[in-house]
């Protein structure tokens, strides 16, 4: 029988060491222990040799997942760049164009075609730029890489299960950076999950079939927790003497509650549903209520900045007005962020990396810092804020 060089060198060393795909090491050895693990998810090691034969370390892959600093944009500047008027309009001959299938994924999964369409929108320009990095060597890259190993590796076995049925080309597959394959970008578990023939010519085809790559969309958000006939956020005005301790996602309360509190839709009515006031910079900028629906974004993106643009957007693609940017305090740049966060650090908050980004755990620690210091607790850092910090953290 004949082995691939991969495959020969597990089945050299296989039986004098008990590999485990860890994190680091050589390429070739991190590939020999993918191989060795393979079996644990129901592929054979012939398979995954096969499969990483001539994967490749990219560097490229890893300068892209360290150069995200377009989420050190606050949030109106970060919606604008990425809201224009021509992909407002795209979005809404698209709804119009693919309505059968919208109203297909409406009936089915309850998913409303706004979130479908920014989401689309977003990704891959409806379908137009998915990425040209080679898959299996983005994903192999970024589990081999030790910052995020955990959420990487699971993804090269499920990118396995699709090559073995015939669904992915190790050599010619393509996508984004972190592995994301297709028109509305879904990772190989979400496809192997979730992915769906949504045209019915028996494949699931994402990168060329507007149906299934939507279809699909649908029924991962489904899957995900997304509730049927409930909406994910409201665009609200707040009174000037809000108690602001209480916005953030960590607080829940009914929309009646929020609405005897003064909190009023702009466009509307609020719903009677569990929901969180989120001010993404502070009291003097925009305003929204969060409904379970919106917890679901988080699955789909970690970023609080994108995954508010993109509920926002599909709000807009449903006919919500533009949103009232009001006039927010200065914030801080990237680097004050940095500063920042050292401070909060060194105050004792867990605000994960220093990374610049103004992200859930910073915003946590900043309010906490504000209720301290007994100024508006909005949760949104201002030179002030960093100066006071930095003074009493020396």
């Amino acid at each position: 029988m004949m082995y691939s060089p991969l495959l020969a060198a597990f089945l050299a060393i296989a039986p004098v060491s008990a590999l485990a795909a860890t994190c680091g090491g050589t390429f070739d050895s991190f590939k020999s222990a993918l191989v060795a693990e393979a079996p644990k998810s129901g592929i054979s090691t012939i398979t995954a040799a096969n499969f990483l034969a001539d994967v490749r370390q990219d560097p490229a892959v890893l300068r892209a997942d360290r150069a995200q600093g377009v989420f050190q944009r606050p949030f109106i500047d970060f919606s604008r760049r990425l809201i224009s008027n021509d992909r407002l309009n795209r979005g809404l001959n698209n709804g119009q164009k693919y309505r059968a299938i919208f109203d297909r994924i409406e009936l089915s999964y309850g998913v409303d075609r706004g979130v479908l369409l920014a989401f689309w929108a977003f990704e891959t320009d409806f379908g137009s730029i998915q990425g040209d990095f080679n898959t299996a060597d983005a994903l192999v890259t970024l589990a081999h890489d030790c910052r995020r190993p955990d959420l990487f590796r699971p993804q090269i076995f499920a990118a396995m299960k699709l090559f073995a049925r015939g669904d992915l080309d190790p050599a010619t597959t393509t996508g984004a950076w972190a592995g994301e394959i297709g028109m509305v970008q879904m990772l190989p578990r979400d496809i192997i999950e979730n992915g769906t023939d949504g045209d019915g010519d028996g494949r699931v085809t994402l990168k060329t079939s507007v149906a299934d790559a939507l279809v699909s969309g649908g029924a991962m958000l489904k899957s995900l927790g997304w509730r049927r006939d409930e909406p994910w956020i409201d665009e609200v005005t707040v009174p000037d003497d809000f108690d602001w301790s209480q916005t953030g996602l960590e607080i829940t309360k009914p929309g009646s509650e929020w609405a005897q509190l003064g909190i009023q839709a702009r466009d509307g009515r609020l719903e009677n549903l569990p929901a969180s006031l989120i001010l993404p910079q502070g009291r003097k900028g925009p305003a929204f209520l969060a409904y379970p629906n919106f917890n679901v974004y988080f699955e789909w993106n970690q970023s609080f900045t994108y995954v508010l643009t993109a509920a926002y957007f599909a709000t807009r693609l449903q006919g919500a007005q533009v949103y009232d940017a009001g006039a927010p305090e200065q914030g801080l740049g990237p680097d004050q962020m940095k500063r920042l966060q050292q401070a909060l650090q060194k105050r004792g908050y867990d605000v994960g990396q220093i990374d610049g980004i103004l992200g859930a755990n910073t915003r946590k620690a900043v309010q906490k810092e504000q209720i301290r210091l007994e100024i508006p607790a909005d949760a949104w850092p201002t030179p002030a804020l960093l100066t006071k910090l930095e003074g009493t953290s020396r």
